[in-house]
């Protein structure tokens, strides 16, 4: 791993972005993997069920998220995210076992997992970073997922569910004492998390 400045950067911050592309960016430079804790939700909500783990199966019955007000979609958004946390535990304990560095990326990435992962990689040899990504204008957020999902319609109501999310996860891990970096200007980005990274 020689040329790093960490063993595992946990990239976080809501939905559309940039998580997905800047962590691909970094994985390139430092020859890591990438893990996409969406897919490990998606494990997750796969192998249990709404009676037995309903933390983490709160949108399985709402049929249009959209028809809700933005705050309830929030809440609802946070509470799942607290209840996925040990999972993101999970997956660095594994990635801490394994010689190759990796980017694990993710809207559902607390700033409290991530600080109890700093905090349980003390001692280990290895460098768990972490940096959460910030975007709060529904705006940009909405052209995001437009240039991103073209088929999919404007989603004015989920990017303003983003924006209040990033709100969220930047206040969190600001009183967690971890790094957040403005999405914007995008051309920067990779260099200005690269330094908080370091």
């Amino acid at each position: 791993m020689a040329g790093t400045s960490w063993d595992i950067a946990l990239i976080g911050g809501a939905s559309g972005i940039g998580k997905s592309r800047l962590a691909a960016q970094l994985a390139a430079e430092r020859h890591a993997f990438v893990v996409e804790f969406d897919d490990v939700v998606s494990a997750v909500e796969a192998m249990t069920t709404a009676e037995h783990h309903p933390a983490v199966h709160h949108f399985d019955d709402i049929p249009d998220v959209s028809r809700l007000p933005t705050d309830q979609v929030l809440d609802l958004q946070i509470a799942t995210a607290r209840a996925l946390e040990p999972a993101v535990l999970g997956v660095v304990r594994n990635r801490l076992t394994v010689d190759v560095p990796a980017v694990i990326e993710g809207d559902y990435l607390t700033p409290a997992a991530a600080a109890m992962a700093v905090r349980e990689s003390n001692g280990s040899g290895r460098r768990v970073r972490v940096v959460f990504l910030h975007e709060d204008d529904p705006e940009q957020i909405t052209a995001n997922y437009a240039s991103r999902e073209p088929g999919s319609g404007e989603q004015r109501h989920r990017a303003q569910v983003s924006a209040d999310y990033s709100r969220w996860l930047a206040d969190a891990a600001v009183r967690h004492g971890l790094p957040v970096a403005e999405c914007r200007p995008w051309d920067t980005l990779a260099a200005r998390v690269g330094q908080l990274l370091g």
